[in-house]
């Protein structure tokens, strides 16, 4: 069964985050699945644009703690969004947790409903934002990313419009997203890759200069006794040992 949906409409092609069983966690599954769609956008000179979104009223609720993708390989789908020749847009009307918030910063325009909620629950688990922080430190206000990831309190779309990590909130998310969409679709293919290129620049020289040792990190903390007491009482759902 797959995980993602998918839908064409006047050369948009909305990826659909479809695991609902699993809030679409980031199962190994579902990040090979993702980045197959992916990749096949790429290559049809059809596809203008896509939008990235999801069933239910979580868009990603983070790694998957049964199923955890590798670390690699989700370095592998964050610059594969990156560096996708077309505009990626991310369509949010639910919840985003952890690793989520890595996908929306990968992706060159987010929007979300104001209802939309988001935290940086990593250290809550004993683990660190260490693969996310590719694209989200140079999309991100550092007073404000420090606040959130540090605490991993939650916090609303209206915030996460002011710390960079969405572009825009409203009440209907639809609404906002149409005159981008728009504009995406009167903008010349050729013309939009070249300048998506331009403004990606600094996000994929965070990725060339860091994946290795952001890996590293990501796999030394998840063989952690804090990580595995933090992810068996989230399993669990009780506060982890360490909680005063």
């Amino acid at each position: 069964m797959t995980s993602i949906g998918r839908t064409r409409a006047r050369g948009v092609e909305t990826l659909s985050l479809d695991a609902t069983g699993s809030r679409n966690a980031l199962s190994a599954a579902l990040v090979g699945e993702l980045s197959d769609a992916l990749a096949e956008c790429a290559g049809d000179s059809a596809v203008r644009a896509v939008v990235l979104t999801h069933s239910g009223n979580t868009f990603c609720a983070g790694a998957d703690l049964r199923d955890p993708p590798e670390p690699d390989a989700l370095v592998r789908l964050l610059r594969q969004i990156v560096e996708l020749p077309q505009p990626v847009v991310a369509r949010v009307t639910g919840h985003v947790r952890a690793g989520g918030l890595g996908l929306l910063a990968a992706c060159d325009i987010a929007a979300a409903s104001h209802d939309a909620t988001f935290a940086f629950t990593e250290v809550r688990i004993g683990l660190a934002p260490a693969v996310i922080s590719l694209p989200v430190i140079p999309r991100a206000d550092p007073r404000a990313l420090a606040r959130l990831c540090l605490t991993g309190e939650r916090f609303d779309a209206a915030e996460a419009v002011r710390t960079g990590l969405l572009t825009a909130a409203g009440d209907d998310v639809d609404a906002v997203l149409e005159p981008v969409l728009d504009g995406l679709r009167r903008s010349a293919p050729e013309a939009l890759a070249a300048t998506k290129r331009l403004l990606t620049t600094r996000v994929l020289e965070a990725f060339d200069r860091d994946a290795a040792e952001r890996v590293a990190l990501s796999a030394r903390l998840f063989s952690t006794s804090q990580a595995r007491e933090g992810t068996t009482a989230f399993l669990e759902r009780r506060d982890p040992a360490w909680v005063l």
